[in-house]
C-alpha cells in the first residue's frame, strides 16, 4: 500500500500555490484547509493514514506555508474562500468531504454555502464555531481589542504575533504530559516562515474575526437547512473552543457523531490513532 504523501505546486491566477496529495486520482477527496498559525503541515500525519481509500488534498493558503505572498491577494475569510474555489476548480474536484479546523472552518464554510451540493460531508475538529455564547476563555481577549480604533486594535493585535505567542498557541490548554508530546517544530517551523507582510496578513485576519460575527448567522443556517453528515471529533483542552463548543453544534446538527478526546485544539498532534479511526469509520459510510 503506497501511503507517501506527495509535495506539489500548483499557479493559481499567477500564485504558486503549494499543496500536500495522498491517494490515488479517482478516489474520493477529503479536502483540508489548514488553521492558524499553521499550514498543511498539521495533515501530514493524517494522510498516509487514510489515502489508501480517499484522496486527501491539503493547500497551503496564499501567504502561509510554502505558497507564494503575493501583495494583491485578499487576504480575508472571504479572500481565502474565494482561493479554495479556485484551487478546487483547478484540480477538478466536484465532491469532497470537508474537513474544518481552526481558520479553516470560517473559510470551509464559505466554500460549502457557495456549492452545498459539492459537500459530502463535515469532519469538524476545533473548528471555530458559529455560536456567540460557547466561545471559550481566550477569544474575550481578541475581543477586548474591539473597543479600540482600527489602527490601536491591530497595533495590539501585532503584539500576539511572534514566535512565544505561537508556542502558546499550540501548547494552548494541555496539561504538561501532554504537552511535551507537542513537537516544536510546530511554532519553530512556522515562525521561520512569518515576513513583515506575513506578519501584517496574521493581523489583519485576527482582526477580521470582528466581521466574521456576521457570518455566524450564515453559518447557522447552512448547517440547519442542508445537515451534512458530520463527524464532531474534538479536542476539549483548548482555551479557544472547550466542550461547550462542540457540543453547540448540536443545536444544528442534532444528528452529528459528537467525540470528545483527551487532547487540546491540535489534536491530530496528541491523538492522532484515535481520531483516524473515527475518521475513517465516517468515511466509510458516508464518502466510501
Amino acid at each position: 500500500m503506497n501511503t507517501l504523501v506527495r509535495h506539489r505546486r500548483i499557479t493559481i491566477a499567477g500564485i504558486e500555490v503549494f499543496y500536500r496529495d495522498a491517494g490515488r486520482q479517482g478516489a474520493p477527496v477529503v479536502l483540508l484547509p489548514h488553521g492558524y498559525p499553521c499550514s498543511s503541515y498539521e495533515f501530514r500525519n493524517l494522510m498516509p493514514r487514510l489515502c489508501d481509500r480517499w484522496h486527501l488534498i491539503a493547500p497551503d493558503f496564499p501567504g502561509a506555508g510554502y505558497s507564494d505572498t503575493p501583495d494583491d491577494f485578499d487576504y480575508s475569510f472571504d479572500g481565502y474562500a474565494a482561493f479554495l474555489s479556485s484551487f478546487i476548480d483547478a484540480l477538478k474536484i466536484d465532491r469532497f468531504v470537508l474537513y474544518l479546523h481552526d481558520f479553516g472552518s470560517p473559510i470551509g464554510i464559505r466554500l460549502a454555502i457557495e456549492r452545498p451540493a459539492s459537500v459530502v460531508g463535515l469532519i469538524i475538529q476545533n473548528g471555530d464555531i458559529p455560536y456567540e455564547d460557547a466561545l471559550g476563555p481566550k477569544y474575550a481577549d481578541i475581543e477586548t481589542t474591539w473597543t479600540l480604533p482600527l489602527p490601536e486594535m491591530k497595533s495590539a493585535l501585532a503584539e500576539t504575533v511572534r514566535e512565544e505567542t505561537f508556542r502558546e498557541e499550540f501548547l494552548n490548554d494541555l496539561e504538561p504530559d501532554l504537552a511535551e508530546t507537542i513537537p516544536p517544530d510546530l511554532w519553530k517551523l512556522h515562525w521561520s516562515l512569518m515576513t513583515p507582510k506575513r506578519k501584517e496578513i496574521a493581523v489583519n485576519l485576527i482582526a477580521g474575526l470582528k466581521e466574521n460575527r456576521s457570518w455566524f448567522p450564515q453559518h447557522r443556517r447552512y448547517l440547519a437547512d442542508h445537515q451534512p453528515p458530520a463527524l464532531i471529533v474534538w479536542g476539549p483542552k483548548d482555551h479557544y473552543m472547550p466542550e461547550k463548543s462542540a457540543r453547540a453544534y448540536l443545536r444544528d446538527l442534532p444528528d452529528a457523531e459528537l467525540h470528545l478526546l483527551g487532547g487540546g485544539h491540535w489534536l491530530l498532534e496528541t491523538h492522532l490513532d484515535q481520531a483516524a479511526a473515527l475518521i475513517r469509520d465516517f468515511l466509510e459510510r458516508v464518502h466510501g
